[in-house]
């Protein structure tokens, strides 16, 4: 799982500074908000989502490490492209609302699902003890 969301997290950098490069070469910042989500809930939330697996969980193997996953991989790409097309103006507000909070729903879901893991973790490990 760290090597997944690393690579997925790198991936979402290399996105996100292209388009911070394009802004600037522009001068249209009208995707900062995209820009700054991507950098965040795309780049450093995969970083820390690796950083955890890495140094605390490990390969689990319970369901819960899997739906926590794909809920996050599928959630924030629908987050991403809906704030690209809400920020650039091609789709209306009144269409992507809901979809923004579904997908922003999911990813603070699959946040709960990883505190959850932890906390699991944690009472298994005999240092917690």
């Amino acid at each position: 799982m760290d090597r997944s969301y690393l690579l997925t997290g790198l991936g979402y950098a290399i996105v996100g500074l292209l388009l911070g490069i394009h802004m600037a070469a522009s001068k249209n910042h009208g995707q900062l908000v995209t820009h700054a989500h991507i950098m965040l809930v795309g780049f450093l939330l995969s970083f820390v989502y690796a950083l955890c697996y890495k140094l605390w969980l490990g390969s689990t193997g319970h369901w819960l490490e899997k739906a926590q996953f794909y809920l996050y991989q599928l959630a924030t790409p629908v987050l991403l492209v809906s704030l690209f097309l809400l920020y650039g103006q091609f789709v209306a507000m009144e269409v992507l609302d809901p979809i923004l909070a579904i997908a922003s729903i999911a990813v603070l879901l699959s946040l709960v699902c990883l505190k959850v893991l932890v906390i699991m973790r944690v009472k298994k490990s005999p240092a917690a003890s």
